[in-house]
Parts: C-alpha cells; sequence; structure tokens
C-alpha cells in the first residue's frame, strides 16, 4: 500500500513518524494531513534514506534544488559536487534535470548521493532517447514514456514531474496571446508534440496507466504547471488558469487511485497576485501541497535571480506555499556553478523561514528568539552557532582584526548594545563617571 493509503486506514509510517519528530508534530497530524491529501510524503517503496520529509501547509515550508546536466556543461563530477552542496546547505528535495551525457548514469549516481526525496521530468529522459534515436518528437508514444517512467521507478526516484494538464485547448486557443508563450522545457516539448499531431496530451489521455504504475512503487506525482507564466505579463492569464483548473482535476483522480500528488505553481508573477495565486490553487486543487517555481516577482533581476526569487518566495509561503524551487543568480543566463546553488538554496531558505514564522511556526519563532537573546548577550559564539550558514557567519566574524573581542568589526567600542551594557552596570554598581 501507499502512504497515502495507509494513512487512510490509520496506520502511522515509520516516515510519519520520523517527520512529525522532525517538525515538532504529532505523528497523528502527520497521518491525518496525509490521508486527507493536504500533504505528501514523497519515498519510492524500493530505496531507504534517513531523511524524508513531509510537505504540506501544515508543516515547514520546504526547499528543492534543481542539478543536472547541459549540452554546455555535461560534467558528472560537477553534478555530484552541486548535489553535495545542495544538501548540505539544507535542500529538503533535489531534482535531477540533467539533459546531456548519459542521463541513467547521471541519475543513478546522483540518487546514490541524496539522502532526501529525489525527483526527475521523466519527459527529459523521453526526449533524449528519441533524438539519439533520430526520431521526431512528434513521434513519441506512450509507451515510450512509460518505459522511462518504470525504469526510473524502479531505480529508485521519489517523485515525478509530469506535464499532464498542459491541453490541447490550452496550447492552441490561449498560448498564441502570449509574450512569452512556453517556458517550460517539460510543457514545450509536449506542447510542441501536440501540435504536430493535433491531438490531446498523451499524458492526459494516458493518465489512469501513468497512476497505476507510479502507486506500484508509491511514486509522488508532481504535477507540472506546462503553462507557467515565463514573463510578469502573462502572469495570472488564462493559459495559466485554464492548466490550473485541470491539474485540479488530475490531482482528485490521483488521490481516489491511491498516490500522492502536489501541484507545481508559478512562474514570474508580480507580488501583488501572488497571493491571489496561492488561494486559486488551494480552491481549485482541495489543498494538495502547492510546489511553487520562484515566484519571481519581476522579469529585470538578471544575475540577481535568486534574491528575486527569494522575495517571491517568502510572499508565496506566507500565503500558504507548501515547497519553493529555488532560484540561482544564473537563472534565465547561464548554467549555475556549485557556487550559484549554494546562493540559491540559503536565499529560499531564508525565504522559507520568513513564511514560517509569518505563518506562526513554533520551532522558526524559537529559532529567532535564540538568535535574539545570543545577540543580547554579545554571544558571538552562539550566534555563529544559530546562523543559517554557520561557516559564512564565522568567516565574516574573522575576516577582519577585531579591536574588541566583546564586539564586531562594524562598531567596535560604539556597539550599541555593548555601551547601554555598560552604562547599565555603572548605574547599578556605581563609578566615578557616575558620581561625578
Amino acid at each position: 500500500m501507499t502512504q497515502i493509503e495507509l494513512a487512510r486506514n490509520g496506520v502511522l509510517t515509520e516516515e510519519m513518524r520520523l517527520c512529525a519528530q522532525q517538525e515538532g508534530v504529532s505523528p497523528e497530524l502527520v497521518r491525518e494531513e496525509v490521508a486527507n491529501g493536504r500533504a505528501v510524503i514523497p519515498r519510492n517503496k524500493t530505496r531507504s534514506f534517513p531523511r524524508p520529509c513531509v510537505i504540506g501547509k501544515a508543516f515547514s515550508v520546504k526547499v528543492n534544488a534543481n542539478v543536472g546536466t547541459s549540452p554546455d556543461s555535461c560534467s558528472l563530477e560537477e553534478e555530484k559536487e552541486k548535489i553535495r552542496v545542495a544538501i548540505s546547505a539544507g535542500a529538503d528535495c533535489v531534482m535531477d534535470l540533467s539533459i546531456a551525457g548519459d542521463l541513467r548514469r547521471i541519475r543513478r549516481e546522483l540518487l546514490s548521493l541524496s539522502d532526501v526525496p529525489f525527483g526527475t521530468v521523466p519527459i527529459y529522459e523521453v526526449a533524449y532517447d528519441l533524438a539519439k534515436e533520430g526520431r521526431d518528437i512528434g513521434e513519441m508514444g506512450i509507451d515510450d514514456v512509460l518505459a522511462v517512467l518504470e525504469e526510473q521507478a524502479k531505480d529508485g526516484v521519489d517523485f515525478f514531474t509530469l506535464h499532464a494538464g498542459l491541453t490541447r485547448r490550452a496550447v492552441e486557443r490561449y498560448v498564441p496571446s502570449r509574450l512569452m508563450k512556453v517556458v517550460s522545457r517539460g510543457g514545450s516539448i509536449l506542447a510542441e508534440w501536440i501540435m504536430k499531431n493535433r491531438k490531446e496530451n498523451l499524458l492526459y489521455e494516458h493518465f489512469d496507466e501513468i497512476l497505476a504504475l507510479l502507486k506500484e512503487f508509491d511514486v509522488t506525482i508532481s504535477l507540472g504547471d506546462g503553462l507557467r507564466p515565463g514573463a510578469i505579463a502573462d502572469a495570472t492569464d488564462r493559459a495559466q488558469i485554464e492548466e490550473l483548473t485541470v491539474l485540479g482535476e488530475l490531482a482528485e483522480r490521483a488521490r481516489e487511485a491511491g498516490v500522492q500528488v502536489m501541484i507545481e505553481g508559478p512562474g514570474h508573477v508580480p507580488m501583488d497576485q501572488i497571493s491571489a495565486n496561492m488561494i486559486l490553487e488551494d480552491r481549485l486543487c482541495n489543498g494538495a501541497p502547492f510546489y511553487v517555481l520562484g515566484p519571481l516577482p519581476t522579469d529585470v533581476a538578471v544575475g540577481f535571480d535568486h534574491i528575486a526569487g527569494a522575495i517571491g518566495g517568502a510572499i508565496a509561503g506566507w500565503y500558504g506555499a507548501s515547497m519553493l524551487c529555488y532560484v540561482t543568480p544564473a537563472e534565465h543566463i547561464s548554467h549555475p556553478t556549485r557556487e550559484d546553488v549554494f546562493l540559491g538554496v540559503i536565499g529560499t531558505k531564508i525565504a522559507a523561514h520568513c513564511a514560517d514564522l509569518a505563518r506562526g511556526n513554533r520551532r522558526a519563532y524559537s529559532w529567532d528568539l535564540k538568535m535574539s537573546s545570543a545577540r543580547a548577550r554579545r554571544d558571538w559564539e552562539e550566534q555563529i552557532r544559530l546562523a543559517i550558514h554557520p561557516p559564512t557567519a564565522e568567516a565574516l566574524r574573522k575576516r577582519l582584526p577585531l579591536t574588541d573581542e566583546t564586539a564586531c568589526s562594524m562598531c567596535g567600542e560604539f556597539c550599541a548594545i555593548k555601551r547601554l551594557d555598560i552604562a547599565k552596570e555603572e548605574r547599578q554598581y556605581g563609578s566615578k563617571e557616575v558620581s561625578a
């Protein structure tokens, strides 16, 4: 049985207990949220790893990091280093988005390094195999898709992004009027297939067969937003909402089939529309966990999109997003480096934590309170220990020689906290200056 089926039968699984311990909540709450489809625990039946996580609105906001090769940067060793960096920096989930090299070897080696849930976009491998065989994307059949899905499921992949909600109606009726058309890589593959065959999306048409395969391995389905807006001008348009409506219907079918499901979301969305997008998903998808890609509240932050993504992600998390996909400084312009991956994860972790605070998460508040208390005591070791990335905090502390070890190199003897501490001591115990 799958996690959702076990939860519905009142069974508390090992994964539910581990997640409850990590979240500081009761195992029964985890079971109830999974049973109702408001949370998922991505974990393939064939794979065991020490850090499962529960993704849902009732729990802390999670962070996903993407790695993977490209035609211009195809080094397995580099991607292995990136996945280590992403997980050590705090990513709760990782995805392999490779589109160059030996995809099967890359996936299996990256998977072996991951002690957190691991996802893929299988349609990439389907398209890659077709290209190697000299076949056009229009020749893709459901057997090609199912073969890749089964192979990846047997390898132990925990969740698949599948763009099953991208319909022929949306592609033919709404996409042509968009500024950026289709910016999803997986979405564009299926849109091309639809246009060449003049047929309905084969993932939509064969959704029940796909669900049966996923259920066998308890692979969570992440319903991809192939028509997510790739420009502020396209935000919350008819194409996006048409697809979201279909995703809600597919999510219900997945739950009925005993398959865990979450929904992927935008995309480029201005700040004033982010809360509305969260509310729409919650209503249309009956509370299914929302996994947002950013969102990016501006198009012009090229080179600094990790900052834009953190701003949008914090707002999205505040209004109910369950997981944030990181954005790196290289977004839109380059294949990310190890340093880009690190900055993307840290920025998104900060966004997720800010959202947790705004949502009243007790553990998040306790963390901030401990940090504030350490600052009030000028306890520098404790501040470094509590930092979101202690090695960075420690390096900054030691970057300049200190004239006063009890303060920092920004203020020295003019440290506001220290001066008031001294004044308080002088007032309490007396001093020559005070008595004079």
